[in-house]
């Protein structure tokens, strides 16, 4: 079996949890390598729409970003950004959302946008973009992260994208919310109870105590811990393709 990473371990996770036909909006990093790692593996027919508004698009490298003019020359169609978020996102269309964050709470709460004070920030980070709506209406949210106590915080400075609110219990949107956390270490799903973000799978390797070391808050975790499977060498080897940008019959 070739060598893996736990960036690796991460997007391959990540790409399983995607099925054929599943609608699935993309982001940029990690959410397109795990995408497109999806297609080229067990869900060919999982049906990937972009923010810049490519529709059903099959790239046949991994896109540079959403405006990639892959993207239009693969898509089935090609709709405005109004569009986009008004009839595919906002109407429910979205099977799958896609995300990344710069912080992340216990509750799923999610920002992009500031680190420190809103007014007088100590890093402006590239900010929300589309994910707010996406966090809001798609059928599901998986976030995709690396895990650290730098990222994973007690409290967020600034809300860019909501989960379930800042008590787990204030979520009032129409999708389900970001039901699975996926990181370097393991897998995170939210308490049935009170939405609090636990730790159900561990990647191979890693240790309880080295997820809870990499978490500002004290992280729940499940009474019957899953291992994630390592990846496979197709897994492998379509991610190493898709991270050369090499198209998909290369």
């Amino acid at each position: 079996m070739p060598e893996w990473t736990s960036a690796d371990m991460m997007n391959v996770a990540a790409a399983r949890e995607l099925k054929n036909g599943d609608v699935c909006l993309v982001g940029v990093g990690p959410p397109n390598l795990a995408a497109n790692l999806a297609r080229r593996t067990h869900a060919p027919n999982c049906r990937l729409v972009y923010e810049s508004g490519a529709i059903d698009a099959k790239p046949k490298r991994l896109p540079l970003s959403i405006g990639d003019d892959d993207l239009a020359a693969t898509a089935v169609a090609v709709v405005s950004v109004p569009e986009m978020f008004n009839f595919w996102v906002g109407a429910g269309r979205i099977d799958v959302g896609f995300l990344g964050a710069a912080q992340i709470d216990k509750f799923g709460n999610i920002n992009t946008t500031v680190i420190g004070d809103h007014a007088e920030p100590k890093t402006r980070l590239p900010g929300a973009g589309g994910a707010p709506e996406i966090a809001a209406a798609a059928g599901r949210v998986i976030v995709i992260v690396k895990q650290s106590p730098r990222t994973f915080v007690e409290h967020v400075d600034f809300v860019s994208s909501v989960g379930y609110g800042p008590t787990g219990r204030e979520r009032h949107a129409p999708g389900a919310g970001p039901t699975l956390v996926i990181t370097d270490h393991g897998v995170l799903e939210p308490d049935p109870e009170t939405n609090e973000l636990t730790l159900t799978r561990l990647h191979e390797g890693v240790t309880v105590e080295a997820a809870k070391a990499a978490t500002g808050w004290e992280l729940k975790v499940a009474a019957s811990i899953k291992n994630v499977p390592p990846p496979t060498e197709t897994e492998l080897k379509a991610l190493q393709q898709l991270r050369n940008r090499e198209p998909a019959d290369a």
